[in-house]
This record gives structure tokens, C-alpha cells and sequence, in this order.
């Protein structure tokens, strides 16, 4: 037998689990194992501006999250408060925007068995006195339930605000629209509760 033809041979096992494997990154620095609560935050001056997940339907219809962050731009100046949002209900539509015009600079979760489902709540920093504009929300991540998610802020300068999220009671997971805006460069009277 000639030897590509046993290369080939030898190397068929070895890439047929491979081949089954859905897309997973192994080395990703995920912040929880599946069915496992976690409490992630930004270093102090610095906000979220990627989420990923992937997803498991055999691993409690779980997923997988990481996060990362960046420093706020130097005209921003440093958190003047942080503080802990409001919680959703595991199994339930939430939409939350961090109160008092704060931004996005952490996420705590937990699992829960009974619904296959997480609860989630936002860690918020306000900046002086600084105003959000230009809001909007990005389309539905992931696109379809079961997928892998991943939303990386569109440009610098654009902060997350919140997010609003739908669950399937039936595919027992979750889409996400995060709340991006960016923030005045000068203090306002402006706050939102």
C-alpha cells in the first residue's frame, strides 16, 4: 500500500470525532462551566464589549459565556458609582437598562434546574454625571435559538446599556438585543430610573 493511502488510514480515526464535533473552542476563557452560576466584572474603569456563548442542549439546554472588556475612553473619567441592577425570574422575558444612566460593566447569573434556565443581572457603572444618545438595539443574538452567540461592540465609543431578552419555554433558551449607546462628553441633568 502506498504511504498516502496509509497516512490516510491512520489518520481517519483520529479525524472522525473531530468531524462530529459541533463549534467549539476549547480554549475559550470561559467564565462558567455548564449548570454553574458566575459573577464576572470589568476591571474599575473599564466596560463589557463582547459576549459570547455557545450552547449545549445535552448539558441542561446550557451555555457556555465569556466576556470581555476594555477601558472607557480617558474623557470619560474613572466610575464615580457601580452598583448591582435589577434581577429577572429564570423562564422570563426581561429588558433592563442600567438606572441611572450607568453602563454595563458586569453580568452574575445563575442556573436553575427546574427551567433549564439561568437568572441574570447587570453590574452598572455611572460616570459623573455623563448622558447616553444614540441608542439602539442589535438584531437578535444568537439569530436562532441553539445557536453560538457572540456580539462585539460595533466601534469604540459605543457602550452597552442593557439588554432586553426572550425566552423559549419550548427550545428552553435565550435571544438577546443588547442596548447600545454612546455617552455626552459633558455632564447633563438627564436621568433615567
Amino acid at each position: 500500500m502506498n504511504s498516502p493511502a496509509l497516512l490516510l488510514l491512520w489518520a481517519l480515526p483520529l479525524l472522525a470525532p473531530a468531524l462530529g464535533q459541533p463549534n467549539f473552542i476549547p480554549d475559550e476563557p470561559w467564565v462558567n462551566t455548564y449548570r454553574q452560576g458566575f459573577n464576572f466584572q470589568c476591571a474599575h474603569g473599564e466596560a463589557l464589549v463582547a459576549i459570547r456563548s455557545y450552547f449545549s442542549a445535552e448539558e441542561g439546554s446550557d451555555r457556555l459565556w465569556t466576556f470581555e472588556c476594555q477601558p472607557t475612553p480617558q474623557g470619560l473619567g474613572l466610575p464615580t458609582e457601580c452598583w448591582w441592577d435589577d434581577i429577572n425570574r429564570a423562564g422570563m422575558e426581561w429588558t433592563s437598562t442600567c438606572t441611572n444612566n450607568g453602563l454595563v460593566a458586569g453580568v452574575q447569573s445563575q442556573y436553575f434546574n427546574s427551567v433549564l434556565d439561568r437568572e441574570w443581572q447587570f453590574y452598572c457603572c455611572r460616570y459623573s454625571r455623563r448622558c447616553p444618545y444614540s441608542c439602539w438595539k442589535t438584531m437578535d443574538v444568537p439569530q436562532y435559538y441553539r445557536e453560538e452567540g457572540e456580539m462585539v461592540i460595533p466601534s469604540y465609543g459605543y457602550f452597552i446599556r442593557g439588554a432586553q431578552t426572550t425566552f423559549s419555554g419550548v427550545l428552553r433558551d435565550r435571544q438577546w438585543k443588547y442596548i447600545l449607546c454612546r455617552m455626552t462628553d459633558f455632564d447633563c441633568e438627564f436621568v433615567n430610573h
